[in-house]
């Protein structure tokens, strides 16, 4: 498993009370926030379900 890098790039606004919990549970509050995570099945579930609110980019 490697490493991704998550960054917020739409608002929340708008999105569905699941999808702000998702985004909450990756640990993105706000836009052009950036974090990483390893790229495990649950939280490329997550990612899934907000993939038209993230940017998703692999670690080398």
């Amino acid at each position: 498993m490697g490493i991704i890098k998550i960054t917020q790039t739409r608002s929340r606004i708008g999105a569905t009370a699941i999808q702000k919990a998702n985004l909450d549970a990756l640990g993105l509050k706000r836009n052009y926030k950036t974090v990483e995570h390893n790229a495990c099945p649950e939280i490329l579930g997550m990612v899934e379900k907000v993939k038209h609110l993230v940017k998703v980019e692999e670690v080398k």
